[in-house]
């Protein structure tokens, strides 16, 4: 759902990490539980690995220690702003096949959604992942392509000419994305601008989530430290 998902989405070269997000049922656990071990997975910050954090959109951060995986980290998420709950991220997936086998990632859409954050580093990686996905299937247009196409690609001039292509599915898009208007009229200066706004709007939103998230986090770090 993270870096990983970007890098084979083709929006990105590399990633540090692996982001996963899990369904935070006891079963499921259970088996998050066991790949761990396998891993030689060690919890490396707060929270503690309990279920209710998971449950509370908290991530779970880990290093691993065993050979062929020492080093690497793994975050584990079950909840994400904005998005659905995962029973319905996992029926929207994307399934890519590598040479490792098939791994299964949140759908284009999802995972720009996931991207809209208060990090610097994700919207660049938006604009990428859509303009990638654009270079790819841009012949094809198929009415759901489009549509992503249309409401979050975040290039000026990309947008225009996507918008000039296709007006009646940009006209279509207006009441989903307003700043589709200054697409349709070829005035780059007020779309730059609508799309600051809109990006401002999404990182402020981002903000008033974790900030109780990270009240949160601060109790149990302190809690871990004990009285002064």
């Amino acid at each position: 759902m993270g870096g990983q998902a970007c890098v084979l989405y083709g929006g990105a070269e590399f990633s540090r990490d692996t982001d996963v997000l899990v369904l935070a049922d006891d079963a499921n656990l259970e088996r998050l539980t066991a790949a761990l071990d396998a891993l030689e997975a060690d919890v490396i910050a707060v929270p503690p690995f309990e279920r209710r954090h998971l449950k509370r959109g908290l991530a779970i951060h880990f290093r691993c220690r065993a050979p062929g995986a020492a080093g690497m980290r793994v975050d584990v998420m079950a909840t994400l702003r904005g998005l659905p709950g995962f029973e319905t991220l996992w029926d929207r997936r994307t399934t890519i096949e590598t040479d490792g086998g098939a791994i299964e990632v949140l759908s284009l859409r999802d995972l720009v959604t996931a991207k809209k954050t208060q990090r610097d580093k994700d919207w660049p990686m938006i604009a990428r992942l859509v303009e990638a996905d654009l270079a790819r299937h841009g012949e094809a247009r198929d009415a759901k392509a489009v549509a992503l196409w249309l409401e979050e690609l975040r290039t000026p001039s990309l947008l225009i000419g996507l918008a000039r292509e296709l007006p009646d599915a940009a006209t279509a898009a207006i009441p989903r994305r307003p700043l589709l208007t200054h697409a349709l009229a070829g005035d780059a200066a007020a779309l730059t601008a609508a799309l600051r706004v809109e990006e401002d709007a999404e990182r402020e939103a981002d903000r008033l989530y974790w900030a109780p998230l990270r009240l949160e986090l601060e109790q149990i770090r302190l809690g871990r430290r004990g009285p002064a």
